[in-house]
């Protein structure tokens, strides 16, 4: 692991008063103007640079005059889950009669409008199908619902294939000759800004004279969650949605299943900030979908019954512990796999399977293998019928979906289907293909990639001064963000002297420090550290990577640092 200076402009902007170092950190980020630095709901993008908004306007407005049953077909992630709620509920908000919703159950039927989930759909006797964080690929699930008579929706904000579906209307900011700036919108954004387009154009057509207007403002939790689970970068405009659903969890006025999870992992909701909702939040509504069934996760979400929340967040708190232990046990059989393997004869692209390994977990294994060894990697599961399944992750410079376009091109028939992102993706090839696609995934990475980009590096914004180790700098980092993908939390480095160290749970180290000179006296936290090297007596100084943190016990705060690479001096 390489320890680098994040990389400053040669100028820094004006920034107003802010003090330097949060100049420096936002200047290393991207910002270049106070405006960016705005996180009022004023600051968002207008929803009309969305291509095909006003035809899915006036899809929703029909829909809405004429008492329409709408269902809305969802993904079976915490994107998919909080675009499914956002669209229930700022349907009902906007006063859509009949609005149900169904979500693929990923063992059965897999991702997406498939025709077979029409089939489904077409049970509830719905008019209009509406997709949310799906739907840009379901070329014959369109064509499906067409056939039956439906109308259909698409809302999405997955890459799209060489072939649009061809739906009544299509709302993705990636979908070709969409000028929206921003096309980082997760599914979530995506609906919310489908409801916020529709609630305008019922504006004008005077829905509102006789009855109060909706404020659809109160989905932004979700919107936030969402948004933060999916790991999608979070440009100005994702933080200013983020940043205001923070808002108004930390005033307390979340949703009940979002207090009800926050309470089961015993977090403080006045507290929280974006890195909860992706490592506290996320997962526990992942699990639902990962192990079981993804409407525990939905109705959770949309129930406002306190104690209904409140049981179904404890059913996923415990999904969640188990899909640990199924990961803990997959992550034990993937090293075994690779123990015997010397770094120098590893492949770029990484490619593991087991017939036994887990469906819903294999994407978190593939997450892990590929910070472990610091390259791309797919993990794959039996999917039955002679198929299996595959989640990868990538690395930064790899863009992962568009190397399996390029190995499906030179090999044709020898994927069976694939979507994704710049970082990670799904695919599904026949089990016999599996040796000559590994071979074909890892030529492509090292067609792209050479040795030194898999080496590993955090990229530091430098080292802290000791008057700088105090509670008011911490409490600002804190809340300066909202930090996240692509805009990340900031990280520093340093020396020093390691006076205590001893491990907690299983594998976390707790440390306190001394600064390089001495002055200072430092808590410190690293989670998941190597047991063979930890905890040594005989080691006395240690360079870190860290956050600056602050830590609440009985209702004292103190400075933490938050350990994110630790070793040796």
């Amino acid at each position: 692991m390489r320890i680098e200076p994040r990389q400053l402009p040669a100028t820094l902007p004006f920034l107003g008063d802010l003090p330097p170092l949060l100049t420096r950190l936002y200047a290393a980020r991207g910002v270049q103007s106070e405006a960016e630095l705005d996180k009022s709901l004023a600051r968002l993008i207008p929803f009309q640079q969305l291509k095909g908004i006003d035809a899915a306007v006036d899809l929703l407005v029909t829909a809405l005059e004429q008492r329409q049953r709408i269902l809305i077909v969802g993904d079976f992630d915490a994107d998919g889950a909080t675009a499914s709620t956002v669209g229930v509920l700022g349907l009902r908000l906007l006063g859509a009669a009949h609005v149900d919703y169904l979500v693929p159950n990923r063992f059965e039927y897999g991702y997406g409008l498939t025709p077979e989930i029409v089939e489904v759909a077409l049970t509830r006797e719905p008019q209009l199908l509406i997709t949310v964080d799906n739907g840009i690929s379901s070329v014959e699930g369109v064509a499906a619902a067409k056939r039956a008579g439906l109308k259909v929706l698409i809302t999405d904000h997955h890459l799209p294939g060489d072939e649009l579906p061809q739906a009544d209307a299509l709302v993705n900011p990636n979908q070709p000759g969409c000028e929206f700036p921003s096309k980082a919108l997760a599914g979530v954004g995506v609906i919310f800004y489908v409801l916020m387009a529709l609630r305008a154009r019922l504006r004008s057509l005077g829905w509102y004279e006789s009855r109060p207007q909706p404020n659809i403002g109160e989905l932004l939790d979700l919107v936030a969650l969402g948004s933060v689970a999916d790991v999608v970068p979070l440009d100005a405009n994702n933080r200013i949605l983020v940043h205001q659903g923070l808002e108004r969890i930390r005033a307390g006025r979340a949703r009940p299943g979002i207090k009800a999870i926050l309470e089961v992992a015993k977090r403080d909701a006045a507290r929280i900030t974006s890195t909860d909702l992706g490592f506290i939040v996320g997962p526990r509504l992942n699990a639902a979908g990962r192990l079981d069934d993804m409407s525990l996760g939905i109705e959770c979400l949309l129930t406002a019954d306190a104690n209904m929340a409140r049981e179904m967040a404890a059913q996923l708190d415990g999904m969640n512990q188990d899909r640990k232990s199924i990961e803990q046990g997959m992550q034990r059989e993937a090293l075994a796999q690779l123990k015997d393997l010397p770094v120098e004869s590893m492949p770029f692209g990484l490619c593991l399977f087991d017939p036994e390994w887990h469906q819903g977990v294999i994407g978190i294994l593939a997450s892990r293998m590929k910070e472990r060894y610091f390259r791309p990697t797919i993990a794959f599961a039996d999917a039955g019928d002679g198929l299996l399944k595959g989640s990868g992750r990538s690395v930064q410079g790899f863009h992962i979906r568009d190397a399996l376009s390029v190995v499906a091109a030179q090999h044709p028939n020898l994927i069976a289907k694939y979507g994704g992102h710049a970082m990670a993706a799904g695919l599904t090839l026949p089990q016999e293909n599996f040796a000559l696609f590994a071979e074909a995934f890892d030529a492509e990475v090292r067609r792209q990639l050479r040795e030194e980009d898999l080496t590993g590096r955090m990229l530091s914004d430098g080292t802290l001064a000791v008057e700088e180790f105090h509670l008011e700098l911490a409490r600002a980092l804190r809340h300066a963000g909202p930090w996240g993908q692509h805009f990340p939390e900031p990280l520093f480095h340093g020396v020093f002297q390691l006076v205590e160290q001893r491990v907690v749970g299983e594998r976390h180290l707790k440390v306190v420090l001394k600064s390089e000179c001495g002055s200072v006296k430092l808590d410190g936290i690293a989670f998941g550290i190597d047991r063979d090297i930890w905890p040594n007596p005989t080691i006395q100084w240690v360079e870190l990577a860290y956050k600056l943190d602050v830590n609440e016990f009985r209702g004292n705060e103190t400075v933490q640092l938050m350990i994110a690479h630790i070793e040796p001096r």
